[in-house]
């Protein structure tokens, strides 16, 4: 990953040099980039940035960003110092999307995955919002195609920011139609259907 942080205001405090450190350490499965990005500067003294992208045989299925937000006197609402803000954006089943359940079903991947990672954390909210694309004249692609989008933020219980990382790369491959991690996609990628991603009944 290439070196792009944003420029802090000051010396950078080590616990916020370890946090980062820490998501150094996360390999992402084969099918995701990460690239470190800059952070934004306005929303506290400290940030750093990573962007990622979900690719199958060449083709981009799935897009996000996970920002890290460190303010040693806190901020309303974090209820700590270290915010973390995902999003990310990525193609879905329109048969899934289309059931009214659809947003708890996606906000289940983040919870249940920042569970499974051990992943610390309190004060996390956030949406998910599915939006449909229909395209005319000469635009490539299918002509209508529905897209979930997941925004989030929760603030970290601790500076080792690794699980964090891994569990926002599971929602990331989740929301991407990706198989376990492992198995090959031999053509396109399954829908959230044919992965038995099934709704509440």
């Amino acid at each position: 990953m290439s070196d792009a942080r944003s420029s802090p205001p000051g010396p950078v405090p080590a616990v916020f040099t370890d946090a980062i450190a820490s998501l150094r350490t996360v390999r992402p499965r084969p099918e995701i980039i990460l690239d470190e990005i800059a952070g934004p500067a306005r929303l506290a003294p400290y940030s750093h940035a990573l962007g990622a992208e979900v690719g199958v045989d060449g083709v981009e299925i799935a897009t996000g960003r996970l920002v890290v937000l460190h303010d040693p006197e806190g901020q309303a609402g974090w209820d700590g110092v270290l915010r973390i803000v995902g999003f990310l954006t990525a193609e879905t089943d329109p048969a899934l999307a289309s059931d009214e359940l659809f947003p708890e079903v996606g906000w289940s991947w983040l919870l249940e995955a920042l569970d499974t990672w051990g992943a610390a954390h309190t004060a996390v909210g956030g949406t998910v919002t599915s939006t449909v694309s229909t395209r005319f004249g000469d635009i490539a692609g299918p002509q209508r195609s529905v897209d979930v989008e997941i925004r989030a933020s929760w603030t970290a219980l601790s500076f080792d920011l690794s699980a964090h990382l891994q569990a926002w790369l599971d929602v990331l491959g989740t929301a991407a139609g990706l198989p376990p991690p492992g198995v090959r996609l031999l053509s396109s990628p399954v829908t959230s259907a044919e992965l038995g991603r099934r709704l509440p009944q």
